[in-house]
């Protein structure tokens, strides 16, 4: 077996390649320190919802799909932080509060899905277009689950932070009454 030199060479260079891309991909088009990008969006109800309306709060971005069992896995875990902070006192901002987009072409699925999880926030939007959503468009978003977390401000805190992570962001902005 007679490999060359420029094989060898060449080899580490595709594989830094792919892993860049997948990184690039992975990364939503929004960053953090920015204002999160305004939009309205469409309720499940039929009302329409704007980001700005929830301004004063703490807000996770949350893009999902019915149909993505990544996303489905996740759910508790969105439950239990708004369960925790809904309500809660901080020491900047109003309330916690979680805006969903559905990544989604059925409507149905999406209703039954919201359901079923106990996704018992108010506020969730779609415009039925799956990855074409007008929401997804603006902030880049290329896979679900993917998760914003905006200040009270309206400027983007964090990307793409696990539980732990939003948590300890959170708790830190408890209102010193309500730290235990």
């Amino acid at each position: 077996m007679n490999i060359k030199l420029s094989e060898l060479i060449i080899i580490p260079i595709v594989i830094t390649l792919v892993w860049v891309g997948f990184r690039w991909y992975r990364q939503p088009g929004v960053t953090s320190g920015t204002p999160a990008p305004e939009f309205a969006g469409q309720l499940a109800s039929g009302d329409s919802l704007r980001l700005s309306d929830l301004r004063g709060q703490w807000v996770l971005l949350d893009f999902w799909g019915s149909w993505c069992a990544p996303c489905r896995q996740s759910n508790p875990q969105l439950r239990r932080l708004y369960d925790k902070y809904h309500g809660a006192k901080f020491s900047k901002g109003e309330n916690f509060t979680i805006l969903s987009v559905g990544i989604e072409t059925s409507k149905e699925a999406w209703l039954a899905a919201i359901e079923k999880d106990g996704l018992i926030w108010p506020h969730h939007v779609s415009d039925l277009s799956r990855f074409n959503d007008h929401v997804a468009a603006l902030y880049g978003i290329k896979e679900v689950p993917t998760t914003i977390l905006v200040n009270p401000d309206g400027n983007i805190l964090g990307i793409n932070m696990d539980y732990d992570n939003v948590n300890a962001q959170l708790s830190r902005f408890l209102a010193k009454e309500e730290v235990q």
